[in-house]
């Protein structure tokens, strides 16, 4: 298929995915009813606001995949999913047959406490869904790994769960060079970033010393945040997979500026801080903060750590969730 076809097919795809967000019962968030929501979770097939999409993305994706209504790339199944839901008026009808009469749903200007409440309450232990429809186990090994936040016999909640995120970071990895040979004469890498308890990763690209990723990966902000963590890997099918360099990323730089600037969309093209190479970071070369498009970027070029050769090169996004 050619990249004008490719185009045209991603085109249509999120022109019926703008056509559904365009309706009525849409125009507010599933959960709290705020205005205007320009996320949505894609399995669930709901719109929801920025901060409780926050609390979405704590669930795992398991159970609710988040993703950005205008800024994200939909597959085509993601978007015929939402279209088969049929909208919030029709997801709620499902997911709150059963809600008490009486029951305070949250609104806007809730907590995130009560938010949170609602939510897990909502999706991920179903309390008013219809009981034949109800289709989570508890018991399961898997859900017990990832339903962190789900509450335990005693009524407490586990750590990942009280967990409160400030932000989504979108990481663009472009691409590697002069990267450390593991094989007999090239490697096969690909990037792991951390960030608290997650983790996301790159695919592997075989025998290539300068490989190009260009993919992006999505991780969530708590509001105690340490660096970002970034290492290389060589893909090995018999033993161990080789470490071929690591690096930290300071997000403070990034994240204080957007703070102190404010709606990025309300603001021209304009650099708004900067991270200073040193003798203390992987700097290749000083690091701009951007509004770019109005969105706050930041461009990285890291030498890599802990290895005789190699460098990265990423692009950071941020979105806070507290506009």
């Amino acid at each position: 298929m050619s990249a004008g076809h490719g185009d045209t097919g991603a085109s249509a795809t999120m022109a019926k995915l703008k056509e559904l967000l365009h309706r009525s019962e849409n125009h507010i968030c599933a959960d709290c009813s705020a205005p205007d929501p320009k996320w949505a979770s894609a399995n669930i097939g709901v719109f929801i606001c920025v901060k409780c999409s926050g609390v979405h993305r704590s669930l795992g994706t398991h159970i609710s995949k988040v993703l950005s209504a205008t800024l994200d790339k939909w597959t085509e199944n993601e978007v015929e999913s939402m279209i088969e839901v049929g909208g919030n008026s029709n997801a709620n009808s499902i997911y709150e047959a059963f809600l008490p009469e009486g029951y305070q749903k949250p609104h806007p200007d809730s907590s995130p406490e009560e938010r949170e409440k609602f939510i897990r309450s909502k999706y991920e232990l179903q309390e008013f869904l219809k009981p034949s429809l109800r289709i989570v186990s508890h018991q399961t090994s898997d859900s017990g790994k990832h339903a962190g936040g789900a509450p335990h016999s005693d009524g407490s909640k586990s750590e990942i769960g009280m967990i409160e995120f400030i932000g989504i970071l979108n990481v663009k990895v472009i691409g590697g060079t002069n990267l450390a040979i593991r094989d007999m004469s090239s490697s096969d890498p690909y990037v792991v970033l951390t960030l608290g308890h997650q983790k996301a990763q790159t695919s592997v690209i075989k025998g290539n010393l300068n490989p190009v990723w260009n993919e992006e990966l999505k991780l969530s902000v708590p509001r105690q945040y340490g660096p970002l963590k970034l290492q290389v890997f060589d893909h090995d099918m018999v033993s161990k997979d080789d470490l071929m360099g690591e690096a930290e990323i300071d997000l403070q730089t990034m994240i204080n500026a957007a703070a102190a600037f404010g709606d990025p969309e309300l603001l021209g093209d304009i650099q708004i801080g900067r991270w200073l190479k040193s003798d203390d970071n992987a700097l290749v070369r000083d690091s701009a903060v951007v509004v770019a498009g109005g969105k706050v970027k930041q461009g990285v070029a890291l030498k890599l750590q802990h290895t005789e050769s190699g460098e990265l090169e990423l692009e950071m996004e941020w979105m806070p969730l507290n506009m």
